[in-house]
């Protein structure tokens, strides 16, 4: 396949070109209740083409290789105009020449497994969460990418990789009366299948935890010192702070551009926050992006302040700054896009969550993303559920609530980090106009003084700041 990429490079004439071939195959395996609601298995491949001709970059699909000539003169077509309509030329930063194929070692290949069994698996998990008498319906899914990648350069680009997910995840909802609790299961990732076995514990702890729910109290909203789980801190750390580490969101705007220099001072001189993709059997790993650059691990911030960014070849160029290799695509319909691998707050010297809980005194531990939306420097995460803390101890269950604030105050406000770093498993995804279902995360528990937390009751006049009711997003 390379020999055939190197064969429709030659016929292209550029400053620079690179083509992507991609075969895709997933698996999927539904059940809704005690209903095996689907199964499919589907394939799919394609072409990318990238070229870069004056200044103009332009990028065509397609999944034939007979029309490749059509999309190479669709390609050089579009770069002309965008070279001849002004504004800045695109640069691309230099790269070495990399000839390599690459195929992770796994724990239990899922493409060797067969699809009885992982009906049957997932049949199984479903149940174990259905024994609980308290759940009255789940949503249990088994999904499986397997992606063969090429992809090839006129540099002189050669390389192969495989990458593969597996996990089954879903949804388990609790009922007393009238009301319904929720919560999200989910496990596997990108070290194999056997990541999947004997995993009944998880599946009846989160059964567990929804029946629970069910005797909680709403929480009340107001100011807290809180100790978020490393789940939640993990979406925490993605989706406010990671996100703008991706050179692309922010190049467009002046006031980001400022507040994310380097060398800015941005949260606490106890926080360090990274990105690595070349943590080996991490949902978020692999060894080259599809620029055909090495990942590396990016200190993003050390000891509050921002020390590196993630970056494509245009953006590295475009900032004077380094590259990354974090320009990913979903599948093969996509052009490549700057994107986190597996971002997390380092360890730090707080111990374990027994240690943070009583260093906080009073407040609340809260545990589980559910969701949440950013807008700028402003965020709001729900919570599946959460814990008062008493005199430094963990006291009664609590539920539907929030967590929201400012970036950077929040950033300030943490006053701990545990050392129990934990990192997401499968069955969440990233979206930024593609679905990174790769996209990996983790922190180890730590402590914010200070959170604004959202609850169905609201704290009356004279208590605590209130925030609308409302519950968790």
């Amino acid at each position: 396949m390379i020999a055939e990429l190197k064969k429709l490079l030659s016929k292209v004439s550029a400053d620079y070109a690179d083509i992507r071939y991609e075969t895709k195959r997933e698996t999927t395996v539904s059940f809704n209740g005690e209903t095996l609601g689907g199964v499919s298995t589907s394939d799919g491949d394609g072409y990318v083409l990238r070229v870069l001709k004056g200044g103009g970059f332009a990028t065509a699909s397609f999944t034939c290789a007979g029309d490749a000539q059509k999309a190479i003169k669709s390609a050089l077509a579009n770069a002309k105009l965008l070279s001849n309509k002004g504004g800045q030329k695109v640069k691309l930063a230099k790269t070495r020449a990399i000839k390599d194929e690459y195929f992770p070692l796994l724990d239990e290949d899922p493409a060797k497994v067969s699809l009885e069994e992982k009906i049957a698996l997932t049949r199984k998990y479903n149940a174990i969460a259905l024994e609980n008498p308290k759940i009255i319906t789940t949503v249990i899914n088994y999904a499986e990418t397997d992606r063969d990648r090429y992809f090839a350069s006129s540099e002189g680009h050669a390389i192969r990789e495989r990458l593969v997910t597996a996990s089954i995840s879903g949804s388990l909802t609790a009922k007393e009366g009238a009301l319904l609790q929720t919560v999200r299961v989910s496990a596997g990732g990108s070290n194999g299948f056997k990541t999947l076995r004997n995993r009944d514990d998880v599946f009846a702890s989160k059964a567990g935890i929804a029946a629970e729910l069910l005797k909680a109290e709403p929480a009340r909203g107001g100011v807290y010192d809180i100790v978020l789980d490393p789940e939640l801190a993990g979406v925490f750390v993605h989706e406010a702070f990671g996100h703008f580490s991706e050179a692309d969101l922010i190049e467009d705007s002046p006031t980001m551009r400022a507040k994310m220099e380097l060398g800015a001072r941005l949260g606490s001189g106890i926080l360090n926050i990274k990105d690595d993709p070349t943590l080996a059997a991490q949902l978020g790993h692999y060894k080259y992006d599809d620029e055909g650059v090495a990942a590396r691990p990016v200190q993003l911030m050390k000891g509050g302040v921002l020390a590196g960014r993630l970056h494509s070849r245009r953006t590295a160029t475009a900032f004077g700054e380094p590259l990354t290799g974090h320009c990913v695509a979903e599948d093969y319909r996509y052009a490549p896009i700057i994107r986190m691998g597996t971002i997390m707050i380092e360890p730090g010297r707080g111990g374990d969550v027994g240690g943070l809980l009583a260093k906080t005194g009073n407040g609340l531990y809260i545990l589980g993303a559910k969701g949440g939306e950013t807008a700028g420097e402003s965020f709001t995460f729900g919570a599946q559920y959460a814990y008062e803390i008493k005199n430094g101890k963990r006291g009664r269950m609590l539920r539907d609530i929030n967590i929201s604030g400012n970036l950077y105050a929040t950033l300030g406000s943490i006053a701990d980090v545990g050392n129990d770093l934990r990192l997401c498993e499968g069955g969440g995804a990233c979206g930024k106009g593609q679905l990174n279902i790769r996209s990996c995360m983790g922190s180890p528990h730590i402590l914010i003084r200070k959170m604004v937390v959202g609850g169905a009751v609201a704290v009356p006049a004279g208590g605590a700041v209130a925030v609308p009711a409302g519950g968790a997003v």
